[in-house]
């Protein structure tokens, strides 16, 4: 159950949401972790959308198809969001967002 940002009313509503399995991640509050929507810009650079679901909000999880890319595409996913993360870089948005299309060109492609 999820909460307006702006009254801090619970309000329930349900989503399904589905991607590749990137792994249960966080300290204090768990989250599951997918990939989605992979694609490639005409420039031939890669990216790939994740979303993160607070562990507490999920009422149900399916398996709809096991092992559905390489075991190697599937570690370069996890490296891809861990490092999305963390910005050692103070530049202009669009240069963070040049070096992150960069990065995930090489770490975040299915072959």
């Amino acid at each position: 159950m999820g909460k307006s940002s702006g009254s801090g009313m619970a309000i329930d509503v349900p989503v399904k949401s589905w991607g590749i399995y990137v792994g249960l991640i966080g300290d204090r509050v768990k989250h599951i972790v997918l990939a989605q929507n992979s694609f490639r810009y005409s420039d031939g650079l890669f990216d790939l959308d994740y979303t993160a679901v607070p562990l507490s909000w999920a009422v149900d999880v399916s398996v709809l198809v096991k092992e559905h890319i390489p075991k190697d595409a599937a570690s370069r996913l996890v490296n891809s969001f861990m490092m999305g993360g963390h910005r050692a870089f103070n530049r202009p948005r669009t240069f963070r967002r040049s070096l992150a299309q960069r990065r995930l060109s090489v770490d975040g492609r299915p072959d």
